[in-house]
């Protein structure tokens, strides 16, 4: 008979630690893992709290600098341009006829001044508190009461379509290579950051402008929102108004030409 610490039902002692060792080797595994993730959100958090909004705000605070010192840059590179254009008009060599070309393209460029019949269309978020104003329509979710890229494309799109001759939005002159982009609740453009309300001047026949932007399917869009939620609109007859010259690089660095 056999020794029963032998038997098929409890095995022997030298079974069971086999036994044992995939689950000690699993135990030591996971507690590896734990302290690989410990030491990972320490060295990501460096000793700061991570659960608070802190970095965030530093966040904010850092593109809200670098917004104010690429304007700086921009104003300084617009001072810049405007002594070596005057120094080139000196003596450049040039006809008559060739500078007057050279006028008319930097006209069309949008890197010179533009005076001319101008109105300003503003779009600004809805009050916080908003609910919807006619019946059958749902109570806002939060994407419902603020302003989109699409909406500001909307717009630019609409007065191009209108005969503009040059668009201004917020402080600066839009040119051929300007992408207008929103991050969250703020405006990018050209390097600097703006939060609403967004305005945005175009130069032009107002009458044509003002049918361009009731004529938009995008706007129109955008109208019900008004209606509805009380999103901000404001169109505004300027009379005559000058717009910045583009004062940015007019180079481009990521254009590749078609084969």
């Amino acid at each position: 008979m056999s020794n029963s610490a032998d038997s098929p039902g409890t095995g022997s002692s030298a079974d069971r630690r086999r036994a044992f060792r995939p689950v000690r080797l699993l135990t030591v595994a996971v507690f590896a893992l734990a302290g690989l993730i410990f030491f990972t959100s320490f060295y990501t958090a460096k000793g700061t709290n991570i659960r608070t909004d802190a970095s965030l705000l530093k966040l904010s605070d850092l593109i809200q600098e670098r917004s104010r010192s690429n304007g700086e840059l921009g104003e300084a590179n617009a001072a810049l341009r405007e002594d070596v254009e005057a120094l080139a008009e000196r003596d450049d060599g040039s006809t008559k006829a060739e500078d007057d070309k050279l006028a008319a393209l930097e006209k069309e460029a949008g890197t010179q001044k533009l005076t001319g019949d101008a109105i300003t269309v503003t779009l600004d978020d809805a009050p916080p508190n908003a609910t919807a104003k006619l019946p059958g329509y749902p109570e806002p979710q939060p994407d419902y009461l603020v302003i989109h890229q699409q909406d500001l494309q909307a717009v630019v799109n609409a007065l191009w379509q209108g005969g503009a001759k040059g668009i201004k939005v917020m402080d600066q002159r839009l040119i051929s290579t300007s992408a207008v982009r929103c991050v969250g609740n703020t405006l990018i453009l050209q390097g600097r950051v703006y939060s609403p309300p967004y305005k945005i001047t175009a130069v032009g026949d107002p009458e044509k402008l003002q049918q361009a932007l009731t004529a938009s399917p995008a706007i129109q869009n955008y109208m019900v929102y008004v209606n509805v939620y009380g999103l901000g609109w404001k169109v505004e007859e300027n009379g005559t108004m000058t717009l910045p010259g583009y004062s940015g690089t007019v180079d481009l660095r990521y254009a590749q030409p078609m084969e």
